[in-house]
């Protein structure tokens, strides 16, 4: 398998879907136990290559309306009665940029993140050949955007700031000293494109672990903390 000069990223779909197989089915994944009150939900990590474009991933704008309106985030939502977060991870994905994946297009999962919204949130990772189908609903989507795996891996892309310097969303300050003491996350994947847990945390958890081949004990997220903004 060959990479790119300087980069952590295969060259080709299949490539990416034999490493990240690989070290997601390595990947000691902690899940977060059942308790009262708590709800669960699945998002996709969907992993894609278009013509001649490089491996990115499906990042969202959620639409300005409803839950966590204007924020960025990955296609996914609660996990009905009855389903598993990959089934629920699929649905959504369907419903919400009318794209299909079927089971054998799923890699594995990450840790389920503990959110302050008090859902427990599973991250499915998945490849898929094309996205030829996509079809954003726009009821729950505000934009579409393909996030190209070399940026993810750069080693610029994650920043840790003071909680009080984190802006929402589309205001990224580049006047920030980051410091491993601040104690938040931010992914800054593009022009006013600053990414914070529990979005960030999970993004990050996929760079180390299938992008980097981290060790899973230096990459857990469930202690990261959000910005209020994201609470609900």
């Amino acid at each position: 398998m060959s990479t790119t000069p300087g980069s952590h990223v295969p060259d080709s779909i299949a490539d990416f879907h034999a490493l990240a197989y690989s070290r997601l089915e390595r990947f000691p994944r902690v899940a977060v136990p059942d308790a009262p009150g708590m709800r669960r939900a699945a998002v996709v990590l969907c992993v894609v290559q278009e013509t001649d474009g490089p491996l990115s991933v499906i990042v969202i704008k959620r639409a300005y309306q409803g839950r966590n309106a204007g924020q960025w985030g990955l296609p996914g939502g609660r996990v009905e009665e009855g389903e598993t977060p990959e089934q629920a991870a699929i649905r959504e994905l369907h419903e919400e940029l009318g794209l299909r994946a079927h089971p054998d297009d799923i890699l594995g999962a990450l840790d389920d993140f503990p959110a302050a919204s008090g859902f427990a949130i599973t991250p499915i990772v998945v490849t898929l050949p094309d996205t030829t189908d996509l079809l954003p609903n726009l009821d729950e989507v505000y934009s579409v955007h393909l996030v190209d795996l070399a940026r993810l891996a750069a080693d610029d892309t994650p920043r840790w700031v003071h909680p009080n310097d984190a802006v929402p969303q589309d205001s990224p300050r580049a006047d920030i000293t980051p410091s491993d003491e601040s104690g938040l996350l931010q992914m800054r994947l593009g022009p006013n494109m600053t990414i914070h847990a529990p979005t960030g945390a999970l993004l990050w958890q996929f760079r180390e672990i299938v992008l980097l081949g981290r060790a899973p004990d230096e990459a857990r997220v469930a202690h990261f903390r959000q910005p209020v903004w994201t609470h609900r």
